[in-house]
C-alpha cells in the first residue's frame, strides 16, 4: 500500500496467521489450551501466551499458512533458531505442485551467512536479534499454501506471524516468486547465473547475493546482465559493475578508514561485510541487496539474469574469479510458475 492510500477505507478484511491462531480465522486467536508456553502460563491459563511458537522436527516440514482467496500476504514476521540454510521456505499459489517460492529462510530475509546483520529496507528488514521482516505484497486469487521444511538434524523452533488481508486481487496483479541458487565455487570462466527459465510476463524487482571471496584483491568488476523476451548472444540491459548494480561506487571503500562500509537504505545495502579473523573465519564474505521498486525490469515472454564475477591480476589485466556465490532473485509473473532447478542438497547449502 502506497503511504498516501492509508486513509482509505477499502472492504478488505485484515487477518493473521501465527501459533496463537494457525488458520487466521475471525475470533480465533489465543483460543490455545496447550503449546510451547503452557508450563509458563500454568498459573494464568487460557489466554495468556500459551502457543507463542512451534516445535519443528528435524527432518520435517510444517505448514505455515493455508488460506483460501481472494487476498493478499502483506507482512511477514518470523524469529528461526538453528542454521537458516538449513530451514526452507517454500510457498505455493492457487494449487501449483511446485513452488512459486523456494529459499533457505536467511536468504530469503537477506542474511545469507547464518549470522545476524541488520537490514533496514523497504521490502525487507532484520532487527535485533535476530527478527526477520518480509513486507513484498504477495497477493493470490485461489490459494496461499507456505511452509517450512527443517532439513537439518536437530529440532528447531520457529516463532511467525504472517498479516494477510481477504480483499480482491487486480485483475492485472502478478504472483510473488523467489528463488535461491548457489554456486561454490564459481568454475573459472563461468558466469553466474542468478536465474532462468522464467517464462510468462512479470517483473524482476530484487536481487539478494551473498558472495564469499576466494582471492584476494577487488571482487566486483562483473557485469550483470538481463536478458529479456527473446534475447540470446546479448542481453537488452547490461550493468557496468558489481558495487553500481548494487548502487554503492569505487570498492564499498570509505575513502577515510579505507575499508569497506557497510549500508543499508530503502533500494539497496551491503549491510553484512564478515572480514578473516586471523585464525578459522579465513574468507571475506558480503550481504548485498538490490531491490527495483521503482524501477522493475518487465519482461513480457521470458526473463535470464546473470553476473559475471570478476577481479584484477597484473598488468591491468581482468581476472574471472572462481568465488562462492548464492542469490535469491525475486520477481513478480503470471502462472503457472517454470519447475525450478533443483535446490542444491545440505552439504551444498552448509555455509563452512
Amino acid at each position: 500500500m502506497n503511504i498516501k492510500d492509508i486513509s482509505i477505507l477499502d472492504r478488505a478484511e485484515s487477518r493473521s496467521i501465527s501459533p496463537e491462531n494457525f488458520t487466521g480465522d475471525k475470533g480465533k486467536g489465543s483460543m490455545a489450551t496447550t503449546g510451547t508456553g503452557e508450563t509458563h502460563a500454568r498459573e494464568l491459563g487460557q489466554g495468556w501466551k500459551i502457543s507463542p511458537s512451534v516445535v519443528i522436527p528435524a527432518g520435517e516440514t510444517f505448514e505455515l499458512a493455508d488460506i483460501a482467496g481472494p487476498g493478499n500476504i502483506e507482512q511477514i514476521w518470523m524469529t528461526p533458531t538453528g542454521n537458516w540454510r538449513f530451514s526452507i521456505i517454500r510457498i505455493y499459489w492457487d494449487d501449483q505442485e511446485q513452488p512459486s517460492v523456494e529459499c533457505p529462510v536467511g536468504d530469503f530475509f537477506a542474511c545469507g551467512w547464518g549470522k545476524y546483520s541488520p537490514v533496514s529496507s523497504l521490502a525487507v528488514c532484520v532487527n535485533p536479534g535476530s527478527a526477520f521482516n518480509s513486507y513484498w505484497p504477495m497477493p493470490f486469487r485461489g490459494r496461499c499454501r507456505m511452509t517450512i521444511e527443517n532439513i537439518n538434524n536437530v529440532d528447531m523452533t520457529l516463532y511467525y506471524q504472517i498479516n494477510y488481508s481477504l480483499s480482491d486481487v487486480d485483475k492485472n496483479a502478478g504472483y510473488f516468486h523467489a528463488q535461491f541458487r548457489r554456486v561454490n565455487p564459481l568454475p573459472y570462466k563461468d558466469v553466474y547465473t542468478i536465474l532462468d527459465g522464467v517464462k510468462g510476463r512479470g517483473r524482476y524487482v530484487g536481487t539478494y547475493m551473498a558472495w564469499g571471496v576466494n582471492n584476494s584483491g577487488w571482487w566486483g568488476e562483473g557485469e550483470i546482465k538481463f536478458y529479456l523476451d527473446g534475447d540470446r548472444e546479448f542481453p537488452t540491459i547490461c550493468g557496468t559493475g558489481t558495487e553500481d548494480y548494487f548502487c554503492g561506487s569505487y570498492n564499498f571503500e570509505n575513502k577515510e578508514t579505507k575499508k569497506y562500509e557497510a549500508f543499508s537504505t530503502p533500494y539497496a545495502g551491503m549491510p553484512q561485510v564478515i572480514l578473516p579473523d586471523g585464525l578459522y573465519q579465513s574468507q571475506t564474505r558480503f550481504g548485498l541487496y538490490r531491490w527495483h521498486i521503482t524501477d522493475p525490469v518487465r519482461f513480457h515472454d521470458d526473463l535470464s539474469v546473470t553476473i559475471q564475477a570478476l577481479g584484477w591480476r597484473s598488468d591491468g589485466r581482468y581476472l574471472p574469479l572462481q568465488d562462492d556465490i548464492s542469490s535469491v532473485a525475486f520477481w513478480y509473473q503470471t502462472l503457472p510458475t517454470s519447475v525450478f532447478t533443483e535446490l542444491p542438497d545440505k552439504d551444498s547449502l552448509e555455509i563452512i
